[in-house]
This record gives structure tokens, C-alpha cells and sequence, in this order.
């Protein structure tokens, strides 16, 4: 009898120490067997997107006569957004797949026959899921704000050239206003360059004073019209070829002044084109550490602006962790239905990313509309995926 349970209390050891070893001819396979569904889905997931795009976009290409390598151009630049959320269905599907096919060969049966636990046997798969999640985050603050810039600048650049205009690199539109937080700016460009030289540039300045009332109003007290110009870090904005109207403090204007330059330093304009840029464009459009340095630049902004811009910043930070929640999560629902086929198991993780996804677009409208603090709004579809995942991992033991 007592070497009965010593001999037990050594498998017991041995399961634990393979639980942590490495074993490399386990998990290149169980590698090899996730990374065939994942490459496929991946590419069938941005085969159907990009086709989508190309049935809803291929308009603006014909009615402007754009060319075909601008078109190619274009339909490319889209794809890194597309991959942004095919990413995690794409990782919850290739898991539960792989899973399940072991479930459904006996696989995961004779691997726990030897000792390993169904979370050593997924260590790899977590492991790439992790990676997918880095690439996402990177996605989401470098290449998709570029890329969706460069997407919006191809479509401008159709717009005029179909008019007959020709110009840089547009931001948002031909014609762009962008009032200052604290009401004491007001810009307002013909043509807006967030990398080079603004025409037709209108710069308000104001000042807050008090009625008799004890109102408080703002008064036009400078005004700067220039056919030019141009932001020089560390300088100011250098205005070319400008006529400069300043009002007196009774309210009578003094005669315009023309200069073929004036230089406004930072310290009375201290705005940016890569600020203005940021405020001008949507928010979901903007990576985590833009939204973070627009609220830093910002802070008298409105409290429903802020509010918005705040609920997609908490949202860009929580959802590449969907990536990985979503390897984290087939583990128990794999094991839970080993044998009850791949079919039940892909139905399962369509439902769990559809209602993510639903729940998610609903609390960003409600984080937008005050209904919700932003924080909430943003992180708590992540979070509660995260804690449906332990609770079945737990329940599955």
C-alpha cells in the first residue's frame, strides 16, 4: 500500500514538472496545428474585407477618373484597419479549432494520460495569442492613424483634381475652422497642410471681458488675414503677405496694417498643424497616445468633448487585449465541449466575439452620450470578457 501511493505521489510530481518544462516536440506541433487555421482565416477575413471595400469605395475612383495604381494604392491602405478587428475572431476561431480537432482525435485524452494539463498543452497558443495582441496595439497607434491619413489624402486628392484645384495634402476638407479651448483663438484656414505651408489663413484674437450686467463676453481684439502660412517649431507661425486689424479698447478699429511678414511667437499662439490636425479629426481615428496628448494640450476642453474623446482613449487601450482574452478563453470552452465536435465549439466563439462586439459598441455610445463614465464605457466589455473567461476556467478546473 505505501508504495502504491509513493509511486502516485511521483507521477503526481513528474505531471507537475511538466506542467512548466519546456517540451519542444509538443508544442511545435501544437504551434503548427494552430498557425495552418489562423494563416487561412486571416486571409479569407481580409479577402472579404477588402472586397467590401472595393464594392463601397470603387465609386469615388470611376466618377473622378482616378488611376489604377492610385486605386491599389488605396484599397491597400485600408487593410491594416480590417485586420484590427479580424484579429481576434481570427485567434478565438483558430483556437477553438485547434482545440476541438484534438478534443475530437483523442489528443488532449492521451496528453493528459501522460501529464499534461490541458493549459500546458495551450502554453504555445497563448504564447502566439500574446504576440497577435502587441501587433494589434501597434496597429492601432502607428500604422492604422498613417495609413487612414494617407486613405483620406488619395480620396482629396480626386476631389481637386476633378475641380481643378491643386494643393497638398489635405487633413479633413478644403476649408477648416479650429477655435481655441480657452475662447481666446479662432483659426480659420482655406486649405489646411498638417505637414507644410497654409493658404488663406484668418487668425482671430479675443479677450474675455465683464458687462456691466457682470456678463462675461468675448471681444475681438486682433485680427490676422494672410494668403500664407507657415508653423516653424520653436519660432511661432511666420504669416506672409498679411494684413493685420487690431480694435481699440472702445471698440473702434484702428486702419489696417500690411506686412509681407509677421511672426505670431508660440507663446501667443501656442498651437501646433499636428495639434490642430487632432482636433479636426474624428476621434476613433486616433491612436491611444494621440487621444492622451490631445487631452494633456487641452485642458479647457468642453466636458462632452472631453468625455468622448476620453471613452475612446479607455477603448484603444482595452481592446487589443481581446486578442489574447480571446486564446484565454477557448481553453475552457474547448475542454468543456472536447466531445462534442468542432461544429459546437465555432458556434460558441461566434457568440462570445458577436455579443463582445455588440456590448462594446453599445457602452462606447453610452460612455459618448454622459450615460456612462468613459472608464467604464472603455475598459469594462474587455474586462468582463476577461472575468467570463477565468470563472469558466475555474469551473472547468
Amino acid at each position: 500500500m505505501k508504495n502504491t501511493e509513493t509511486a502516485q505521489t511521483e507521477i503526481r510530481k513528474q505531471a507537475d514538472r511538466r506542467t512548466f518544462v519546456w517540451m519542444p516536440r509538443l508544442d511545435f506541433y501544437v504551434v503548427r496545428e494552430f498557425l495552418i487555421p489562423f494563416s487561412v482565416l486571416i486571409f479569407a477575413f481580409t479577402l472579404l474585407f477588402l472586397i467590401g471595400d472595393v464594392f463601397n469605395d470603387v465609386d469615388k475612383f470611376l466618377e473622378h477618373d482616378g488611376a489604377a495604381w492610385l486605386a491599389v494604392e488605396y484599397f491597400v491602405l485600408k487593410i491594416p484597419g480590417n485586420i484590427r478587428f479580424i484579429l481576434p475572431i481570427t485567434v478565438l476561431l483558430s483556437c477553438m479549432y485547434t482545440l476541438a480537432n484534438f478534443g475530437r482525435h483523442r489528443e488532449i485524452t492521451a496528453m493528459r494520460a501522460s501529464g499534461i494539463s490541458l493549459f500546458r498543452c495551450s502554453v504555445p497558443i497563448c504564447a502566439i495569442a500574446f504576440c497577435v495582441m502587441l501587433v494589434n496595439f501597434w496597429f492601432n497607434e502607428t500604422l492604422i492613424p498613417t495609413c487612414t491619413q494617407k486613405a483620406s489624402r488619395i480620396v482629396y486628392s480626386l476631389s481637386e483634381k476633378k475641380s481643378g484645384r491643386q494643393g497638398g495634402r489635405q487633413a479633413s476638407g478644403n476649408a477648416v475652422q479650429y477655435p481655441t479651448t480657452d475662447n481666446r483663438r479662432n483659426w480659420m484656414f482655406g486649405k489646411f497642410d498638417s505637414e507644410g505651408t497654409q493658404y488663406n489663413v484668418r487668425l482671430k484674437f479675443f479677450e474675455l471681458v465683464t458687462e456691466p450686467d457682470g456678463t462675461a463676453v468675448r471681444r475681438t481684439v486682433r485680427q490676422l488675414d494672410a494668403a500664407s502660412v507657415e508653423h516653424l517649431p520653436g519660432k511661432g507661425w511666420v504669416f506672409r503677405n498679411c494684413e493685420e486689424r487690431k480694435v481699440a479698447p472702445n471698440g473702434l478699429p484702428y486702419p489696417p496694417v500690411r506686412a509681407a511678414e509677421l511672426v505670431v511667437p508660440s507663446s501667443d499662439a501656442p498651437e501646433t498643424p499636428d495639434m490642430i490636425l487632432k482636433a479636426i479629426s474624428e476621434p476613433e481615428m486616433l491612436s491611444a497616445f494621440e487621444i492622451f496628448e490631445f487631452l494633456r494640450e487641452n485642458p479647457n476642453l468642453p466636458t462632452p468633448i472631453r468625455r468622448i474623446y476620453e471613452t475612446y482613449f479607455y477603448q484603444h487601450v482595452a481592446f487589443p487585449w481581446a486578442c489574447f482574452l480571446c486564446a484565454f478563453l477557448a481553453l475552457p470552452l474547448a475542454a468543456k465541449n472536447e466531445r462534442s465536435g468542432i461544429f459546437l465549439a465555432i458556434l460558441i466563439a461566434v457568440g462570445v466575439i458577436v455579443a463582445y462586439q455588440v456590448v462594446s459598441e453599445a457602452l462606447l455610445l453610452l460612455g459618448k452620450n454622459g450615460s456612462l463614465p468613459p472608464v467604464v464605457a472603455g475598459l469594462f466589455p474587455t474586462a468582463a470578457f476577461a472575468a467570463y473567461g477565468i470563472f469558466l476556467a475555474r469551473k472547468s478546473g
